[in-house]
């Protein structure tokens, strides 16, 4: 059930809570538990969902999740303020460092990545025009709730705030995450496809573009102004904080934004792994326990592992194989066409190995099965089409002919070096002493042998 968070003492919060309750069938029920102040008097309920109203500012509420029977996500509707112009957010809630707007200080919530992941879809699909969708940093309280949680915000200022279409934009957004799961689901890839953000400014673009591009959620951002909130990372009540953002956002992972080799040691110190943005978008739709299979055995991907086409079909426990290249067929083919001895190494197998920032395949290759080596082999032989004008297979060698100009049989024939050269090797005739040289008499058959198995 979807817990909705209004706080009369914020005007967005009650124009959205206005929205949600035109967009939907509600019952009106009366709750004398509690006081009207603290979520009771009127509760509106309708299926999926319940609508609380609380007095206090959102920041400073205590586990609002308690006036909510048992909810799976807790969304709070809410102003954004800034110098931003109209938009629309969403994020986590707490403090990496002191306590200076509501919450505890170090003490972080329990994050939602896929309902925020999912939100900041369902914000872009409602967005008015002229307003902007996005992520913002963990900031600010509350950080107990008492169930997964997240704000949902329309920003940036008063005009926005009293907006008829933002506020419903927002509405609707919520009530889309009816029947939403808070986390990604486990099934069997574990860990939870979560990451933590560490690094880069109050918004979150860089994190952002892995939420919409990936199919990695993230869950609590430490800012660079939250990482130097916390000061020495290394400080029990950092690496506390640091800890909670890995636990209270289901997540194994870090994805650290610049170059922090402190912030990856706390990381790596509690346990968990720093991770790239080339990692994360490599792993993407891959079962993670084959990923830490494939790594282990053969290379990381920050050291040049890359995935194939075949990997997004693979998970933990199938069998693979690890086989070499043939070295002088996989340093022609890549001096032919580069580019397309990628993609023919990438399309037939689970992984491979490359250097030069991940452009250039150099193996191994990782296979179901040592006999689809073959296949790889064949796609690589293919490309020798674009330069050679026969290509034979001979047992465990490749035979590839071509018609070369022979600079030796021009000179017996009276040619001079020079343009005349050039021509005959471009495929011109040339006149010598008179006399007609046609291109295909000085030109004789290049063969080129490629093993297989070297």
């Amino acid at each position: 059930m979807l817990g909705i968070v209004v706080s009369r003492a914020d005007s967005a919060s009650v124009h959205i809570g206005e929205q949600l309750r035109d967009l939907a069938e509600w019952e009106r029920r009366e709750d004398h538990s509690r006081a009207d102040s603290e979520g009771g008097g009127t509760v509106y309920h309708t299926t999926g969902a319940r609508i609380r109203e609380f007095e206090k500012p959102h920041l400073n509420l205590e586990r609002p999740a308690d006036a909510f029977d048992d909810p799976t996500l807790v969304v709070v509707a809410s102003k954004h303020a800034g110098e931003t112009g109209p938009l629309l957010t969403a994020h986590h809630t707490g403090n990496f460092g002191p306590a200076e707007h509501g919450g505890d200080t170090n003490d972080l919530a329990r994050a939602c990545p896929n309902a925020h992941d999912r939100v900041l879809d369902c914000l872009t699909a409602h967005a008015p025009e002229g307003y902007e969708v996005g992520m913002e940093c963990t900031h600010h309280g509350p950080s107990t709730v008492g169930a997964p949680s997240m704000f949902v915000e329309v920003g940036s200022g008063e005009s926005q705030w009293a907006d008829p279409e933002a506020a419903r934009a927002v509405a609707q957004a919520i009530l889309d995450l009816r029947d939403v799961a808070p986390d990604r689901q486990i099934g069997d890839d574990a860990p939870r496809r979560h990451l933590v953000g560490l690094g880069g400014g109050h918004y979150a673009p860089r994190f952002e573009r892995v939420i919409r591009e990936t199919d990695w959620a993230i869950g609590h951002v430490a800012a660079d102004w939250g990482l130097a909130a916390m000061d020495d990372l290394a400080s029990p009540e950092s690496a506390d904080a640091l800890a909670q953002a890995f636990e209270q956002s289901a997540a194994a992972y870090a994805l650290v934004d610049g170059d922090r080799p402190a912030v990856e040691a706390a990381v790596e110190g509690l346990g968990y792994r720093a991770v790239s943005e080339t990692w994360v978008r490599e792993t993407d739709g891959i079962d993670l326990g084959f990923v830490g299979s494939i790594e282990q055995t053969v290379l990381r991907v920050d050291e040049g592992l890359r995935f194939g086409e075949r990997a997004t079909t693979a998970t933990a426990g199938d069998p693979f194989t690890v086989e070499p290249l043939p070295d002088t067929l996989l340093d022609e083919a890549r001096g032919i066409d580069r580019q397309r001895t990628y993609e023919a190494v990438e399309g037939a197998t689970l992984a491979f190995g490359t250097d030069q920032g991940g452009t250039r395949v150099t193996g191994p290759v990782v296979l179901a099965s040592p006999g689809e080596r073959r296949a790889v082999v064949e796609r690589l032989a293919t490309i020798l089409a674009e330069r050679y004008d026969t290509i034979e297979r001979d047992g465990d060698v490749i035979v590839a002919r071509e018609s070369v100009f022979d600079p030796e049989r021009a000179r017996t024939l009276g040619v001079p070096e020079g343009p005349a050269f050039g021509k005959l090797a471009d495929g011109e005739a040339v006149e010598v002493d008179g006399e007609t040289i046609p291109p295909g008499v000085v030109r004789k058959t290049r063969k080129q042998r490629f093993s297989l198995e070297d």
